[in-house]
């Protein structure tokens, strides 16, 4: 009877280990899912368990930070043509001095937290207008992106301004023929007559003209030299996003003001172009489209100029290879300004120097040295 009872006591204890090492695998397996939570929604890791291999990890997300200086980083930039266009020889050539270490940020965003609190801060989750407003401290918000619909030209200031033209036109007609002799006020009748068929074509064809005129019209146009920060601003907001995302440059030139705008191809690969897009570089997109309003906010409060990018960034939606509905599409802007945001204020001395130098007209090089070369 005792050795009857004694494999018995030895099976109730296996199975009690058995459930104990269950219990805490799967306890174990709970702190690892909550770790990568926290790291996904850009929280601190608040696991304490193993600081070891979370100070392992924090060092292995950081940027490999290079001690070239501006003009070293420059100079090894030589080779690279970005005024072609190529983006498989830019992307070749910017990789090579990436592996050689005289490039440290270049696609840093992919496998880095670039400064910020995140790990991974290309991985998306949902964002709300609330927790947007928090996480920025109540700066981006749809209004300041420019998004909730209120603009300076309303629908009223087309609709009175294209009565105005036609009352003013018909009135210099009539008077033409009036006073003037008979072969030029023909010809000055005809001419009027022209005029609001031009503004209309204009208006439906390109309405941002005509509502920058109505704007300049009533005195709410600014001043030149707010107008171009706001647009450097606006420009080195898209290409440090864009650099730290890996995108090769499509074009950089001069607009109206004489400031450069740079344009990106829409993947890491150059070849975005008539295909569709994979969630990774959605994300992405995403990041750099809402990067230039981004930066806008930062300085003056409100953006301006992120209407293209939004209609943009909706086309890029469109041709996802995955279908993003009108509510994801909503998550996918709001998370892309606020991972712009963080990108930009975890990198603000790099920032600051691009808005110098896209105000002095710098080249390529000269904005990719401002981002890569040490202080």
């Amino acid at each position: 009877m005792k050795t009857s009872k004694v494999p018995v006591v030895a099976l109730s204890m296996a199975s009690v280990d058995d459930e104990i090492a269950s219990l805490r695998a799967a306890a174990q397996k709970a702190r690892e899912e909550a770790a990568q939570l926290e790291k996904a929604m850009g929280k601190e890791v608040s696991d304490t368990s193993d600081k070891n291999a979370n100070a392992k990890a924090t060092t292995t997300a950081a940027a490999v930070p290079i001690k070239l200086s501006a003009d070293e980083v420059k100079n090894s930039l030589s080779s690279i043509d970005f005024s072609s266009g190529n983006a498989s020889a830019q992307i070749s050539g910017l990789d090579s001095l990436s592996s050689s270490q005289k490039l440290g940020l270049w696609k840093a965003a992919l496998t880095t937290s670039v400064n910020t609190n995140s790990p991974s801060p290309l991985r998306p989750y949902p964002v709300t207008l609330n927790f947007l407003e928090q996480r920025t401290a109540g700066k981006i918000t749809s209004k300041s992106l420019g998004v909730s619909g209120e603009d300076d030209v309303s629908l009223d200031d087309f609709k009175y301004a294209t009565l105005y033209i036609t009352g003013g036109a018909s009135v210099a007609g009539v008077a033409a023929l009036a006073f003037l002799p008979e072969n030029i006020g023909a010809t000055v009748c005809y001419f009027a007559a022209l005029i609001p068929i031009l503004w209309l074509g204009v208006g439906s064809t390109a309405p941002g003209l005509i509502a920058g005129a109505i704007a300049a019209s009533r005195g709410t146009s600014e001043e030149r030299e707010e107008q171009e920060d706001r647009v450097c601003r606006h420009e080195a907001g898209h290409f440090l996003c864009g650099y730290l995302c890996g995108l090769p440059i499509k074009s950089y030139q001069t607009n109206d003001l004489g400031i450069p705008c740079v344009e990106f191809y829409p993947a890491t690969d150059g070849e975005g172009r008539g295909r569709e897009f994979t969630p990774e570089e959605i994300a992405i997109l995403s990041v750099v489209a809402m990067s230039g309003s981004v930066a806008e906010v930062q300085k003056f409060g409100v953006a301006k100029g992120g209407q293209n990018d939004l209609i943009a960034l909706d086309q890029y939606y469109r041709n996802s290879k995955e279908f993003i509905g009108a509510e994801k599409q909503q998550n996918l802007t709001r998370w892309g300004a606020l991972t712009a945001y963080n990108i930009i204020n975890a990198n603000m001395d790099k920032f600051e120097r691009l808005v110098d130098a896209f105000k002095a007209k710098k080249s390529v090089e000269d904005c990719i040295a401002a981002i890569e070369g040490a202080n």
